[in-house]
């Protein structure tokens, strides 16, 4: 009888799967005293019931299932070269374009079937997504959308999604150190399609969120070859902030480690992500304490909306913030968000870290320079609460004059600027000290991009509470000039006061600044 080949559709269920006819003969790999058990029922069956021919079809069967199930759940054992898979838990389903939110191929290890079936793509990139801890045991909703983002980015590529579902769902400290085998999984995997296929490391990008980035870590110091780079997406703090690197992410695991940190809040090794630099560069958002509209007044309106069930996501907020950031990245390639290299995110408030000599500013997520510095580079920025994420950072600098000495501490300002495109108004801002003859320098952002800087206003607020002083008398100071650097165009801009000199009130009108002469530039230096 012949058989028509038919060419399978990529992420067509792997014929290895229990759902489909398996692509090699798992037959001729059943034990052997299956194989004779099965031919004696058979020449039973000629003499004695029919019926027995039924039960040796059924044995033979049995052979095959157990096989192929064998294959499915990770690996086969001495189906390549003599080397044994069969103890890979993990499982790595090659995603598709069209159906990104289902597991419908697997490349099984050692199985050189399932790479061709699967319609691996040998001369692309491939990106390996791996999930961090989970309560549910389930895909969190943000893997599809990763995966969908990556295709959108790079369409020919390999999206692979590792499960390692069952020992993520444990205690946490039982999972945190499952890593280290879901790490040797993944390793034993790439180095396989490297052998087998002479598949290029350097095309192997690995993601990690949270607890996976500590499996991704383990997974690259592993590999015959260092892959090309890993992205961690705020890996987990408890269990790793004081590990040594062979236990968790570190600069050593692949040729370029990026990382995000979005949810370090709290004592090292209490905090959600971990805090301390563990790659080449490590960028921390927002400070990486807390991001933007995962505030209580947000969680106590989502509960009241949707209940307690919801309480879940507002507590990982802020966590699986790095993973929107990154495919916030992905999908808007064209305004990528920058940060900014600086020693601390205090002076990164303040607006003295907004340089980009000397690498000192980067791309956030999938367009970052490969930076390898001696030491890590801790670099910051601002986001919106949503995506698109960018925001436009300014480093204003005020000098505070006055005839009377005067000094006040937590002082509110709002600041507006207006530009060639668009306009920013009442940005708020806070002093913690505002005194005579001091010069003041602070970081504000826009959400909106208000092209080249043409005019600004300035507004001292009233304080939130009486104070006697200011019923009979108003503080003021005098304000000639204000300087302005644009962090993401890096140009300076000086300011005069409209009058000449400004007289800025507490709680009085906004002082107006206009962009200086070019006079007035040269003299000011």
């Amino acid at each position: 009888m012949q058989v028509e080949k038919v060419d399978l559709p990529r992420g067509a269920p792997p014929r290895s799967s229990p759902l489909t006819p398996p692509a090699q003969p798992f037959a001729t790999r059943i034990p052997a005293r299956l194989t004779a058990r099965a031919a004696q029922f058979q020449q039973q069956s000629r003499r004695a019931r029919p019926e027995m021919e039924s039960k040796a079809l059924l044995l033979v069967a049995l052979g095959v299932w157990l096989q192929s199930l064998t294959a499915f759940r990770g690996g086969v054992a001495a189906a390549d070269g003599g080397r044994d898979f069969s103890d890979i838990e993990s499982k790595f389903a090659l995603r598709t374009p069209e159906d990104t939110a289902e597991d419908t191929c697997h490349l099984i290890p050692g199985l050189a079937d399932s790479v061709s079936n699967c319609h691996f793509n040998h001369s692309s990139k491939t990106f390996v997504v791996i999930h961090g801890w989970t309560v549910t045991g389930m895909y969190e909703s943000w893997v599809p959308k990763l995966v969908a983002a990556l295709y959108k980015r790079e369409p020919d590529s390999n999206v692979i999604v590792v499960d390692w579902l069952y020992r993520a769902q444990q205690h946490y400290p039982v999972s945190a150190g499952y890593t280290k085998l879901v790490g040797n999984d993944v390793a034993r995997f790439i180095n396989w399609l490297e052998e087998e296929f002479n598949y290029p490391l350097d095309n192997v990008h690995l993601l990690g969120y949270s607890l996976g980035a500590h499996a991704a870590g383990v997974a690259g110091s592993l590999t015959n070859k260092k892959v090309n780079r890993i992205t961690g997406l705020d890996p987990a703090g408890p269990n790793f902030e004081y590990a040594e690197a062979p236990s968790r992410l570190s600069p050593d695991d692949a040729d370029f480690v990026d990382v995000l940190h979005t949810f370090t809040r709290g004592s090292p090794g209490r905090s959600i992500g971990i805090q301390k630099p563990v790659g080449h560069v490590d960028i921390y958002p927002n400070g990486g304490t807390f991001q933007p509209g995962c505030n209580i007044g947000e969680a106590i309106r989502v509960i009241a909306e949707k209940g307690l069930g919801d309480v879940d996501q507002l507590v990982k907020c802020s966590h699986e913030r790095s993973i929107h950031l990154f495919i916030d990245s992905l999908l808007n390639e064209e305004n990528p968000s920058k940060a900014y290299r600086c020693n601390s995110k205090e002076a990164f408030e303040k607006g003295l870290c907004l340089s980009c000599r000397k690498n000192r500013c980067n791309n956030v997520g999938y367009e970052i320079n490969k930076v390898r510095a001696k030491r890590s580079s801790k670099m910051y920025l601002k986001t919106r609460s949503q995506m698109p994420y960018k925001v436009f950072h300014y480093q204003v600098k005020i000098h505070f004059s006055g005839t009377e000495n005067d000094k006040q501490n937590n002082q509110a300002f709002e600041i507006s600027l207006y530009g060639t495109v668009a306009e920013s108004e009442n940005i708020p801002f806070t002093l913690p000290e505002v005194a005579t003859n001091k010069t003041y320098s602070f970081l504000i952002y826009t959400e909106v991009d208000i092209g080249e800087l043409l005019m600004m206003k300035l507004k001292w607020k009233n304080d939130s509470y009486f104070r006697w002083s200011d019923w009979w008398s108003s503080p003021s100071f005098v304000i000639e000039k204000i300087r302005v650097k644009a962090g993401e165009t890096q140009k300076k801009v000086i300011f005069c006061a409209r009058e000449k000199v400004s007289h800025l009130q507490k709680g009085k009108d906004a002082a107006v600044f206009v962009k200086c002469h070019d006079k007035s530039l040269k003299k000011s230096g």
